[in-house]
């Protein structure tokens, strides 16, 4: 439900926001109270997409699903994108997919998949299809499950924000720590650029990466060469994915 009419109707010009700011503190109250309860209690701050990700309700809950906008890859890409800067857990539905009656079967799509993933996954799948090619999807779940937890680490956007489809947009996470981090690319549909460079961020210049390209592939690098010269990518078809992991070595 939209509750600012409720909020505001019957209110006199002197006293709006007043209604607002009593529903408020009880709904806030009212988690509170389930949490004192409920010690552990984990609560899902789902609000018709993205509706109640402020300060106070990320104090309580975290949003497993950041938005109502799903199985699109541009727009899943700007949501991890820019819910990064602020939010450190979110999850979304990735595909494959066919939860609605009239939806067609999407088939198993490393750009489509890779486009949808988050510190939580909701695996959005229809078991009884047949068609779909569960050997690739093992292989992209698997490649999620070992780069899910650098969703916790540093965030670097790497390129400039864009839902342009003409474009390549990419992101970094990395652990100072450990000297790990991965590193997300996409081409997207219409990106006529067919190889480019990414400079990494919060390296040690002085120390040598062995970075391992998920679809295969490795090669050792100065963290002076990767943030300086940047990490390489191509692809002659689009739209195309890419997924680096990386450890520091000496």
């Amino acid at each position: 439900m939209d509750p600012y009419y409720f909020w505001t109707n019957g209110e006199k010009a002197d006293r709006q926001g007043i209604t607002e700011n009593l529903y408020v503190q009880g709904y806030l109250q009212f988690w509170d109270d389930l949490l004192r309860r409920h010690p552990g209690l984990q609560i899902d701050s789902c609000a018709s997409g993205g509706r109640r990700n402020d300060l106070e309700t990320l104090r309580r809950a975290l949003p497993l699903l950041r938005d109502d906008h799903l199985f699109e890859p541009i727009g899943q890409q700007g949501h991890t994108y820019g819910i990064s800067c602020w939010i450190p857990f979110t999850g979304t539905l990735a595909g494959p997919s066919k939860i609605f009656k009239d939806q067609p079967v999407v088939p198993v799509d490393p750009y489509f998949f890779r486009s949808h993933m988050a510190p939580c996954v909701i695996i959005a799948l229809d078991m009884r299809e047949r068609t779909l090619d569960y050997e690739k999807l093992r292989r992209l779940v698997g490649q999620f499950q070992r780069i899910a937890p650098f969703y916790l680490a540093d965030y670097y956007p790497l390129a400039p924000y864009s839902l342009d489809p003409k474009v390549w947009i990419a992101w970094q996470f990395d652990r100072p720590e450990t000297g790990e981090g991965i590193v997300q690319a996409f081409r997207r549909k219409e990106a006529p650029v067919v190889s480019t460079k990414f400079k990494l961020q919060g390296l040690d210049a002085k120390a040598t990466y062995e970075v391992d390209n998920l679809d295969g592939g490795k090669e050792s690098r100065t963290g002076r060469q990767l943030m300086e010269e940047g990490l390489s990518m191509d692809s002659k078809e689009a739209p195309a994915s890419f997924i680096f992991a990386y450890k520091k070595k000496s």
